[in-house]
């Protein structure tokens, strides 16, 4: 086979990735060739799968419209998408105790931004004192003062005596009455009301635990919030982000060599611990690497060594993708199998324990894959891995999966699909806007779907939610592999996420996604509250009806000219927001200003939901064709508007037709309804790579 690799990428194999292991250049791009050989057939004749069985559901639903679910389920029961109910039990060796046992925040990060990466690694341990002073998690009467005000400290430094009340009691008074923490003997004076509760002690620390959690009150009396304090408590320091996604997929804008190259060298520094991103801050420059870990006397006088850092895990492409980073006989190469062989050659450092910093101490690679369609595809996915594990000389099942339950034929056969990696399964998540996209694509032909936020009430959506969770319990999660529930998308709103979030865990969630460092601290008091282990022994043994899924999301009543013309522009505006970012300047995820100018952190999953949803109405006659160019033409000028003084900004308003973003969103609408799956990435990458040509 025939390679063609991009200069960037075979440099920093060559340069940055092999020095150090036992695996020369040639053998790499060898092995690259051994599996695009073997799998990327497999791939193509599993993708003609989908594209054959969407054929199959579109006619039925031309004939009978939504139909009932028993009418539904029978047909795709015949067309074999609905497999019979598995009851798979897993059996995961070598998982590391905070993707098996500690509960708690997940951040997802896109790997093409070093400092963000390096902010998540760190985010671990979280300053509740700052979460609480910097957002509306307090509300905020006065105008502070510059530097430090000590009117909001004082507000800051009652409400975290509250929380420590609520969830360290002493066994006599309030936390807000202390004048002085004291460790003595092994013991806490004040004593807590649960003496376990006390975890160590350190150089100016109490440690704290509970849920398997820890909280550090840090004692510094001559600190400038400890002097206020009346402990001098400087800071209340909680566990936060336990895990940390690394994300080469939906978060990302990766269409050449050179953006993979930016991606994969992220990911290498966070596995050798040797990343470094500098930046300017107040005008002088800063240097970000990744933190050491943690050391504590522990009661009975032992060393406590706790991780500095959040444990890593990556997520790949998903198998409909590939990639010009590297040609095979002139094709483009499975972007899932480059990535799964670059990711896991990279955490050889870490496994081998050549890098600074240990991420795995359990030995294993963890590995997210999305967007997979049914067992076939997981089991696909386990083969892979198993091939680089061989190529690589690992032992067998040290690559573990994290299956992303964000498509139709995956929820419906989810049991189906854990069996087919029950030995390496350590995390399953739900992603409400990508399962939503992927729903409204599936059943295009049975009608006009509700309203984008209206899904949220939906029979489908709540049975898909809980559903989730009944099949990981019975199959055996608790204690090997996470569930996961998905993001809160209002990087600024953490009043309401505090006031909302809490119901992740509550419904037997051990892991839920967060959009950043200071929003991981404070959804982590949702799980010092929540005793998850607890609370999933509770749900163990319920079983939500599959047959919810199959209620079609169409609208049952006529719309007002106003709720059409809101939905349009509220979708339109979504779109428009987010490709003139990614096709113009490259950026996967970052903070949108909605119609309503609330900043929301989207990615991929979004721009999917929002334009099949259009695309839909726009297929059944909901808007027409001139109405959604006028739509569009319209928000172009409020997302101009929006994105002024942003550096790099091409605006789109003056030039419609000259404007690769304008005509990249108007492709993802237009292409919807042919789409395979409705997924973005074709539109997208192919008018990000005019973009950059232009450039």
């Amino acid at each position: 086979m025939d390679l063609r690799i991009d200069p960037t990428l075979r440099s920093f194999v060559a340069e940055e990735l092999l020095p150090g292991l036992d695996l020369s250049p040639d053998r790499f791009w060898s092995v690259l060739a051994e599996l695009q050989e073997r799998f990327a057939p497999r791939i193509a004749t599993l993708l003609a799968r989908r594209d054959e069985l969407q054929a199959q559901v579109d006619d039925w639903h031309r004939e009978h419209g939504a139909g009932d679910a028993a009418a539904y389920a029978e047909f795709l029961t015949g067309i074999g998408y609905l497999l019979p109910e598995a009851t798979p039990s897993v059996q995961v060796s070598g998982v590391d105790a905070e993707i098996a046992d500690v509960p708690g925040p997940q951040l997802v990060v896109p790997a093409t931004v070093p400092r963000y990466a390096l902010n998540a690694a760190n985010a671990r341990w979280g300053s509740l004192y700052d979460a609480l002073y910097g957002t509306d998690a307090l509300p905020l009467d006065h105008e502070l003062a510059k530097g430090y005000d000590e009117q909001r400290g004082a507000q800051v430094i009652a409400a975290a005596d509250e929380l420590l009340d609520e969830l360290f009691p002493l066994a006599s008074g309030s936390h807000a009455d202390v004048t002085e923490y004291v460790v003595a003997d092994g013991a806490l004076s004040p004593a807590l009301a649960d003496p376990a509760q006390f975890a160590g002690s350190g150089e100016g620390a109490v440690l704290l635990r509970r849920n398997g959690l820890h909280v550090e009150l840090r004692i510094d009396p001559e600190h400038q919030v400890g002097r206020q304090h009346h402990a001098g408590v400087a800071d209340v320091v909680l566990e936060s982000a336990v895990t940390t996604i690394v994300d080469l997929e939906d978060s990302v804008a990766t269409v050449d060599g050179e953006d993979k190259t930016l991606a994969y060298r992220t990911w290498l520094g966070l596995m050798t611990g040797e990343l470094v991103a500098s930046f300017d801050k107040g005008g002088r420059t800063v240097e970000r690497r990744v933190h050491g870990d943690r050391t504590y006397a522990a009661p009975d006088g032992s060393e406590l060594v706790l991780p500095g850092r959040s444990l890593m895990l990556v997520r790949n492409c998903g198998h409909h993708m590939t990639t010009n980073a590297v040609l095979a006989d002139g094709a483009e190469v499975a972007e899932g199998v480059l990535d799964a062989l670059v990711s896991v050659t990279a955490a050889l450092h870490d496994l081998r324990g050549l890098g600074r910093f240990s991420n795995s101490r359990a030995g294993s690679v963890y590995i997210v894959k999305p967007k997979q369609h049914g067992p076939e595809e997981v089991a696909l996915t386990v083969e892979l891995f198993a091939a680089v594990e061989e190529a690589l000389g690992l032992d067998p099942r040290t690559v573990k999966i994290g299956i992303m339950d964000e498509e139709k034929r995956t929820s419906l056969n989810l049991g189906a699909c854990i069996e087919a990696a029950r030995d390496r399964v350590i995390f399953v998540n739900t992603g409400f806007l990508d399962r939503t996209g992927d729903e409204i694509h599936t059943d295009f032909e049975a009608g006009p779907v509700v309203r984008k936020d209206d899904m949220r009430s939906t029979p489908w959506l709540t049975g898909y939610e809980d559903r989730n969770v009944d099949v990981a319990l019975a199959a055996g999660f608790a204690g090997q592999a996470q569930v996961g529930k998905g993001m809160w998308a209002k990087p600024a709103a953490m009043a309401a996420m505090l006031e909302q979030k809490g119901a992740q865990p509550e419904a037997g969630a051990t892991c839920a996604w967060v959009p950043s460092p200071t929003a991981a601290t404070l959804h982590a008091l949702h799980y010092l509250r929540t005793d998850v282990r607890a609370r999933q022994q509770e749900l163990a043994g319920r079983t939500t009806d599959r047959a919810l899924l199959l209620e079609v999301p169409v609208l049952e009543k006529d719309l007002s000219d106003e709720e059409r013309t809101h939905e349009l522009e509220t979708n339109a505006q979504s779109i428009l927001g987010y490709v003139v970012r990614w096709v113009g300047l490259g950026i996967g995820c970052s903070t949108v200003p909605d119609l309503e100018g609330v900043g929301l952190m989207e990615d991929r999953a979004t721009l999917r939901i929002s334009s099949q949803l259009i695309a839909n109405w726009l297929h059944h006659g909901i808007v027409d064709e001139a109405t959604v160019r006028e739509t569009f033409a319209r928000m172009a000028a409020l997302v101009d508007e929006q994105n002024e003084g942003e550096p790099g900004y091409a605006p789109m308003a003056a030039d419609l037709d000259g404007s690769p973003s304008f005509r990249a969103a108007l492709d993802l609408v237009f292409s919807g309804r042919s789409e395979p799956n409705g997924y973005t990435e074709r539109a997208l990458t192919s008018w990000r790579q005019k973009a950059k040509a232009g450039a």
